[in-house]
């Protein structure tokens, strides 16, 4: 009799196999899909492991709680910002920052104006590279960009533009009702009335286009 840890490493297995199948061909030879080892790790993401590789990592145990085309849609959110090359990147700046702080603390206590000097500097670029890469605005900008090429990466593998945006606006509903923290909550409130709007942009289009039946979109949200 196959164990219940057998049936769900093979389930897993299979579905991080499947999940390998959705990105473009492109991407297949530096992206590779692996199951989260984290504790209480995000749902999914993304991090450079190496020169020109990149992993997404997926916590599978909330994965499997999402309908197949919720998840097919988040994945190809995460895809979009590799292409977009937005994900976090092991950068220097906290190195930086740290070595500064202590050099203007060391340069302090020996009077050394040119070497003070220097350490303040390399505090504030540090500290100013930090900060853009926090920036809130900056990151829900790049986050709506990577929706809307998620939506493109949909079609591309057979779905229909308003199954794409349904498919992507109920996974938002979903991780919105799921998240307790009020602000990470709202920058999937906000991902989601950016959805809407450009739904209704693409259903615009489609009606005096003629591309798209118009009425595929009524059930979108």
């Amino acid at each position: 009799m196959t164990s219940y840890a057998t049936s769900t490493a093979r389930s897993d297995l299979s579905e991080l196999r499947r999940l390998k199948s959705l990105l473009p061909p492109e991407l297949k030879s530096w992206v590779t899909v692996e199951a989260a080892t984290a504790v209480n790790p995000p749902l999914v993401t993304s991090e450079e492991i190496g020169k020109d590789q990149v992993e997404v990592q997926v916590d599978l145990a909330k994965w499997e709680m999402l309908a197949l085309d919720q998840r097919n849609l988040l994945f190809w959110h995460e895809v979009a910002r590799i292409q977009n090359d937005t994900i976090p990147k092991d950068g220097w700046e906290m190195a930086a920052l740290a070595i500064g702080l202590g050099g203007a603390v060391g340069e302090l206590w020996v009077q050394d104006g040119l070497l003070l000097f220097l350490a303040l500097g390399l505090c504030g670029v540090s500290g100013w590279r930090l900060y853009q890469r926090n920036n809130g605005m900056k990151t829900l900008k790049e986050a709506i960009d990577a929706d809307e090429r998620a939506i493109a990466l949909a079609t591309r593998f057979g779905y229909t533009l308003p199954n794409a945006y349904k498919s992507l606006g109920s996974a938002l509903k979903v991780l919105i009702e799921q998240t307790p923290k009020k602000k990470q909550r709202k920058k999937y409130e906000d991902r989601l009335d950016a959805l809407k709007k450009s739904a209704a942009k693409a259903k615009e289009k489609a009606k005096t286009g003629g591309r798209e039946p118009v009425d595929s979109y009524s059930d979108a949200y």
